[in-house]
């Protein structure tokens, strides 16, 4: 066997946001460490510091001196707040603005202005919170008017993103007195990335209380016996209470190193990513399942993770759980045998492309089989483009340009049109990437 890849897994992009959400909230003075460094996060760090958070010292590692759990802001003049092309920092910060006093005003980039936040607005109704959208109906730029959250009862709707659930979560510590959330819809949703949130608030001193519906009853339930947040059988109690500052490391990021572990799947060589905590909450640590599913040799230890190269073939998935890890593995299958199926991620069409259909298209542009479906994907190998040229379309995404580049281990000159939309999640992509180049004697583009 070929030596193996020694590659390093970014910090996690998702814990990166709670942890300073979470530090930007607290009473006093908290040390962040391994902090993620990309687009999206200074996206989030920058809305805290307009709202009166201070941070100092190294981006990675700031010093936060948090807002106590109090903000305000004039309700004649807006705070303006600039969430970028960050879906995350756009949905946890406008539930967290509607628990302070004042009017916030938050816009972005992109395709921002047409990503839904109507369900957001219409929870916090009943608790006196006003959106006011300033141009689509239902998404952003809007105005939210507040004068605090006063607690009691809402209801958070999460068909169109978990994320709402745990900005609301947040906001509870601030609200006047206790706020029980309840979850209405119709989808049941992925449980980790809720995990996640209920983690940082128990680590900075203020635990939500997780009940679960158990024969006609509410009962107090460990998050780490569910795996589902499913409407009407699951709800959260939060007191209000200032989050306490503390010393926190970022673990490393599983949908980061998707890309960095697959490659040790479709190449010749195995890969060991670093850094990587294999009991981590974070759904997308799924990758390691799904590559063993689909005949790859996965070992873990101490130092990380290490995927080994096997003959791959096609398998049936459900990613509800795991959106994020969709176009990884849909260039995986198209370099597996025999048909893949993903299904239940309709959601990855309001993302920051259509993420589906851009799947869909990049893929066959390779020369797969790629058939698109209401919720998912039908992916069946054929001959890849080995030895030719394809110019792929990464629509200004930073997931597409990075699952694409594991084409250029199936011998595919495979050229992105905009190679720099890496910086929203993960800046250092290229460096880790051309260590794989280095070892195969591939020139990058």
């Amino acid at each position: 066997m070929h030596n193996k890849i020694i590659l390093n897994a970014p910090p996690s992009k998702s814990v990166s946001h709670r942890a300073l959400l979470a530090a930007g909230l607290a009473g006093g003075t908290s040390n962040l460490e391994n902090v993620l460094i990309s687009d999206d996060i200074l996206r989030t760090r920058d809305c805290l510091a307009a709202l009166g958070a201070k941070f100092s010292g190294d981006d990675a590692a700031p010093v936060v001196n948090g807002l106590g759990g109090r903000i305000q802001a004039p309700y004649l003049d807006p705070v303006k707040l600039d969430v970028g092309e960050s879906g995350t920092t756009c949905r946890l910060i406008a539930a967290i603005v509607s628990a302070g006093r004042g009017c916030f005003e938050i816009f972005g980039a992109g395709r921002m202005h047409e990503r839904p936040i109507r369900s957001l607005g219409d929870s916090l109704e009943g608790q006196g919170v006003r959106f006011k959208y300033l141009g689509r109906d239902g998404c952003p730029p809007v105005r939210i008017e507040s004068f605090g959250l006063p607690g009691g009862v809402v209801t958070v709707a999460l068909d169109e993103s978990s994320q709402y659930l745990s900005g609301v979560l947040m906001a509870a510590t601030m609200a006047g007195s206790s706020l029980v959330i309840n979850i209405g819809g119709k989808k049941v949703v992925s449980w980790p990335y809720v995990h996640l949130t209920l983690q940082a608030m128990q680590r900075f001193g203020n635990p939500a209380q997780l009940q679960t519906l158990q024969e006609g009853q509410w009962r107090i339930t460990d998050p780490d016996r569910v795996q589902r947040v499913e409407p009407g059988r699951i709800r959260f109690l939060v007191h209000p209470g200032v989050l306490t500052p503390v010393r926190y490391r970022v673990e490393g990021d599983f949908s980061n190193a998707s890309y960095l572990l697959a490659a040790g799947a479709v190449g010749e060589r195995p890969v060991e990513v670093t850094g990587l905590d294999i009991y981590s909450r974070q759904g997308d640590r799924r990758i390691l399942e799904i590559l063993k599913s689909m005949g790859a040799k996965v070992q873990s230890s101490d130092q990380g993770v290490v995927v080994s190269p096997a003959d791959l073939h096609g398998v049936d998935l459900d990613m509800g759980t795991c959106p994020d890890l969709v176009p990884t593995v849909a260039v995986v299958a198209s370099m597996a045998t025999g048909t893949t199926r993903i299904s239940n991620v309709a959601h990855l069409r309001i993302k920051e492309s259509d993420r589906l259909a851009g799947v869909q298209q990049e893929v066959s542009r390779a020369g797969c089989r790629c058939r698109l479906n209401d919720d998912g994907l039908v992916i069946e190998p054929a001959n890849l483009a080995r030895g030719d040229r394809v110019n792929f379309c990464t629509y200004g995404d930073h997931r597409m340009a990075m699952s694409l580049s594991l084409y250029e281990l199936a011998g595919v000159r495979a050229v992105l049109d905009n190679p720099a939309c890496v910086n929203k999640s993960f800046p250092g992509f290229w460096d880790e990437w051309d260590k794989v180049r280095r070892a195969y004697g591939i020139s990058g583009q």
